[in-house]
Formats: structure tokens, sequence, C-alpha cells
């Protein structure tokens, strides 16, 4: 029997019930177990789509919360990786098979049987699912949990969990860098993160919105060039022009308007999760041999590099600092696109709570 300790948290028990205050079990740490304080939690709209239930599956009570960022408080016995006082990151998942061909390779993302998620996954060691970041605390074995840059701001850096591996892992797939010529579409909380990124890897970086009251964002965010994608004269001016695009938008758009920007042997990978699928045209991709392609978060050893990365270049994401009891209007303006460009919470809202 696992020993167990209740603890605060924020969560729902349906998906038409808003969130509120509620105790959970965490496990006391095993063997390889640290246990975090956590300090910063983001709000990614993978929260809000899973606490609703608008992805089907969700297993309640819900606790969401992916991009945690806190400080060590306790380790298990055979602990070799972090101690107390260690500042650490876990991202959207806590465990995998670790035996499968892409958990060998370093994809656990891409796990065969399925990676654990931080929340809303099958816990391996309670008859519960996993609960995520919106709590005091959280118990992660080791070999999911990332060292923080001490550079870096911390509440802006949670959204790096989720936000920033999300965009840094297919910019690097693809090979961005200098010389390269790059879209990132959608200038939201995955778009903000790929404008940082790809102009720190050193590519001519062109923003496409469909608000002009985003120009001077994208420009301030790093962005070479700004295209109104509503303006047909304007995207034609860049047909052919991009060897890769970067597609940051989750709702219904015309995804041949931007392979048509590819050069020959240009790829566009999706990271926005739009509703429904989109229709795709032949030879939007037979005329130039181009590629559409999809993306999510990335292994381990990726999120630690990311956060290297952006360690070195001083990268974090812009954010609005919450209390936990704003939550559920964070998430009604989640949905208004009225956040520039990720809420996080203070976790220290909910420990003062009674």
């Amino acid at each position: 029997m696992t020993e167990t300790t209740n603890i605060k948290a924020y969560g729902t028990e349906a998906a038409e019930a808003p969130l509120n205050q509620l105790g959970i079990d965490r496990r006391k740490p095993t063997a390889h177990d640290v246990e975090i304080d956590i300090l910063y939690c983001g709000v990614c709209h993978s929260d809000l789509h899973t606490a609703r239930n608008e992805w089907h599956g969700t297993i309640y009570p819900c606790v969401p919360g992916h991009e945690i960022v806190g400080r060590i408080v306790s380790v298990g016995d055979h602990v070799s990786k972090f101690k107390v006082g260690d500042v650490v990151g876990v991202g959207c998942m806590v465990d995998s098979c670790r035996e499968c061909q892409y958990c060998q390779e370093g994809l656990e993302q891409y796990c065969e049987p399925g990676m654990t998620g931080t929340y809303n996954s099958p816990d391996k060691y309670l008859d519960t699912p996993t609960f995520g970041g919106y709590s005091e605390s959280v118990v992660v074995d080791e070999n999911f949990v990332l060292r923080v840059p001490e550079n870096l701001e911390l509440a802006a850096t949670a959204p790096l969990l989720c936000a920033g591996i999300t965009t840094y892992s297919p910019l690097r797939h693809w090979n961005v860098g200098p010389g390269k010529k790059v879209g990132i579409v959608g200038i939201g909380g995955l778009g903000h993160m790929g404008i940082k990124i790809a102009k720190a890897m050193g590519a001519e970086v062109v923003a496409f919105t469909t608000s002009e009251s985003k120009f001077a964002e994208a420009k301030r965010l790093g962005a070479d060039e700004v295209v109104m994608s509503k303006d047909a004269g304007q995207m034609a001016a860049y047909q052919g022009k991009l060897h890769f695009i970067l597609d940051a938008v989750s709702a219904e758009h015309d995804i041949n308007a931007y392979l048509g920007l590819l050069r020959v042997d240009g790829s566009l990978a999706l990271v926005g999760a739009p509703e429904n699928p989109l229709p795709v045209a032949a030879f939007s991709l037979i005329a130039g041999r181009k590629s559409f392609s999809g993306s999510m978060i990335g292994g381990i050893a990726e999120t630690q590099e990311m956060l290297d990365f952006c360690g070195e270049h001083n990268i974090v994401a812009d954010i609005e600092m919450i209390d936990i009891r704003q939550i559920n209007d964070a998430y009604e303006r989640l949905l208004k696109g009225d956040v520039k460009y990720r809420f996080v919470i203070d976790m220290a809202s909910l420990k003062n709570q009674d």
C-alpha cells in the first residue's frame, strides 16, 4: 500500500462545474521520487479543454496544470539527480513505459503504450487519475523532472514547460536557423513563444495574424516582418518564400493558403489543435514537394535542452499572474483570447487559503 498525504488543490468534479478547492492525495516519495513545493503553474488551453471534457475522456475529479515550477522539499533514498532546495520544472508528462523504441530514443512523448500525463492519466501508484499543478505540491520520478536555469524569472518560466517545448521541438526538428525564413501563424500563448525562439535560433521570422492590433506586438516579440493574413495582396507577396511554417492556430483556418507560402521542400508543422479536420488540397503539397505535419511537446532530454537554450538567450513567456481564485474567470478570458500571452497562477494564493 502506497503511503499518501492529503493536500489542497483546485479542480472540478464535472465538465459543467467550475473549478473549486478540493483535497487530493499525493503519494509520499518512493526511492526515485522528488517532492516539489509548487511555486507557479501556467494555465494552458489544454487545461480548459480537459476540465470541460471538450476532448472527451476526462477522468473526474480533474486537477489540471502541466506548466509547473517549484522547489524540491524532499527526495527519495535513491535520488541522484536532484537535492532538496533545487528549483525545478515539471511539464506535460510524469512517466512513460521507458522500454519501447521511442522511449529508448528519448521521445517519451510518443511512448507506444502511452505516456503518463501530468494530469488525467491513470496513476500507476494510486487508484486515481494523476493530478496536475493546480495544487500545493507534486511528487514526480526524478527522471521526469527538469532543472530550471538560475537566471530566468520563475513565474515566466512556467509556460516554457508546455508552450516553450511545443514550439521549440518542431523548430529544432526542422533545423530552423540562420539562412531560413520562417513563418509563425498565430500570436498567442504558443505563437508568441515561437517568434521568440525562432528569432533566437537565428532565423528570419515572419509573423502572420488576423489582427492589426498585433502588428506592434509581433515586432516587439522579435518578428522581422508581420503579415495580415486576411489581406490577399500581403499573402501573395510571400508565395513560395518560406522554408518552414509553425502553425499555432487552434481555430478553423485555410491551411492551403499557408502551404502556398512554402518553398520547394518546405514544411508546415501544426501545433495548434483545431476542433474539426482541416481540408488539404493535394496540389498544395504535390506542387513543390511540400510537407504538412504535426508535432507535440518534446522528450525529457529535449525539454531540458529547450530550458538551457532559453536560459542562454534569456527567453521567458509574457505572462499575467493570477490568484488561484481567479481561475474560472481566467478560463473565460482564455476563450476570448484576452491574455498576453499566458496566465500563471501564484500558488501561494492556494497555500494561504483556509
